[in-house]
């Protein structure tokens, strides 16, 4: 599963290519820190939230050794009937979406591959995929850090899904800023030498993550009333 550092290159990568108002965001902070909130409650990456969610609900995702979320039944039960008046989801909401985008493509694709390679799923392979990631997500140039401002709190609270408490998203803030002075304090330089996957690898799905997101905001962006 890909950690949050690949998630903020992933938004900065939007940014670069898109305007926010193309993609459909009003709050770039509040649609950074979505890209992180379905991880908020899972149990292992904010220390001591206040309550944990089931994986499989957080993320809509069968159980499986590498889960693949199911991005569009998230979009159909929250995303689309929170729409308010002028056809506008929250930017938190947008951000959870893409973030079940980035985990299914990376996940599914590495699926594929055990399945092609006649692979054995267990703790062996589980580590060699996770050091993987580990060292992919060390290779990326990332600087942007959510901040726990009055819209992004309100927004959290109102999350369709479920509630999401302030002192869980001072937390998740927290994590986040940790893991870009991480990132960037332990910065790896050229190919790292990947055990399972490969720096091809990491470049298709991540322009497979960039394409789909982008396709499905400009989308939305086009369904939205004129402010």
């Amino acid at each position: 599963m890909p950690s949050w550092n690949v998630h903020t290159a992933h938004v900065e990568r939007l940014l670069r290519e898109h305007t926010p108002g193309e993609l459909g965001i009003r709050d770039v902070n509040c649609f950074l820190f979505g890209n992180f909130l379905p991880d908020v409650y899972v149990g292992y990456m904010v220390p001591g939230p206040t309550k944990t969610i089931d994986y499989r609900v957080s993320h809509f995702a069968d159980p499986h050794h590498m889960p693949e979320p199911r991005y569009q039944e998230f979009w159909e039960r929250y995303a689309e009937p929170s729409r308010d008046k002028a056809g506008r989801v929250s930017d938190v909401t947008l951000g959870a979406w893409a973030h079940l985008v980035a985990d299914c493509f990376y996940n599914h694709n590495v699926n594929r591959l055990v399945d092609e390679q006649g692979l054995t799923y267990g703790d062996p392979l589980r580590v060699r995929k996770q050091g993987d990631f580990d060292k992919f997500g060390h290779t990326l140039d990332i600087h942007m850090v959510p901040e726990a401002t009055p819209e992004l709190i309100a927004q959290c609270s109102a999350f369709p899904q479920y509630e999401v408490v302030e002192p869980d998203v001072r937390a998740a803030v927290d994590v986040a800023r940790d893991i870009v002075r991480d990132t960037r304090d332990n910065h790896l330089a050229g190919e790292p030498d990947y055990s399972l996957l490969s720096a091809s690898f990491f470049a298709r799905v991540a322009d497979e993550v960039n394409e789909t997101i982008t396709r499905g905001l400009i989308a939305y962006a086009g369904t939205i009333a004129g402010d």
